[in-house]
């Protein structure tokens, strides 16, 4: 271990360079698997027929297979079916086909957990399905909904680091290139890499506990 040798300013810059491609993965990520999870969600929760029960098979079955798998397929599977990807992107797609079924069964659970008798009022009132979805469920389910969706946020800041497995040069992979360099470093590069992923992840979390103390309240 040589810790001094390893925290020189060229290591220390190499490893913040792939970190901030780590963040430019999972905002970008982030971004989509919302918009992903918000529409398979509400077809989820508004039982289309067929449709809603191959969303559902399609939701359960990704759910349920690991990411790193999902990884591999959308880099070294989807070209050979003429889709073809940058590491960046194939990383994204595959983040975002997990972490939005993720978020959709957090939508599904949310829009489940409002009060049947405000929907019934607003139904009643006039409104149409779509209306009362739109004005009375979902408003209500997204407030409901912020704490859980801000922790699969830094789950998918975590799962970034799957995207060593197609050499996407981010965090981990920069880790492996310094640690490959000089075994001395490895522990020292973990460490400060360790680092780095705490002092992001534990900020989002003081921040998904505080807005879940206003939500409760």
């Amino acid at each position: 271990m040589d810790f001094a040798g390893a925290y020189t300013w060229p290591y220390i810059r190499f490893l913040l360079e792939g970190f901030m491609l780590t963040l430019q993965v999972a905002g970008v990520a982030i971004l989509l698997s919302f918009i992903v999870g918000i529409i398979l969600g509400t077809i989820r929760y508004t039982k289309f027929p067929v449709i809603s029960q191959i969303v559902a098979v399609v939701v359960d079955t990704i759910r349920n297979l690991p990411l790193f798998l999902i990884i591999l397929v959308s880099y070294l599977i989807l070209p050979q079916f003429g889709i073809n990807m940058s590491v960046f992107w194939a990383a994204v797609f595959g983040l975002t086909i997990f972490e939005g079924c993720m978020i959709a069964e957090i939508l599904r659970g949310g829009l489940n957990s409002i009060d049947k008798g405000q929907i019934e009022a607003a139904r009643s009132s006039g409104l149409s399905y779509f209306q009362t979805l739109r004005l009375i469920t979902l408003p209500q389910a997204l407030r409901r909904m912020v704490p859980p969706l801000l922790s699969q946020t830094i789950s998918l800041l975590k799962d970034t680091s799957l995207a060593v497995a197609i050499s996407l040069p981010e965090l981990m992979n920069h880790v492996r290139i310094v640690g490959g360099q000089n075994p001395d470093f490895y522990l020292p590069m973990i460490v400060f890499a360790a680092m780095l992923y705490f002092i992001v992840n534990y900020s989002l979390s003081l921040f998904a506990r505080r807005l879940e103390t206003r939500v409760d309240a």
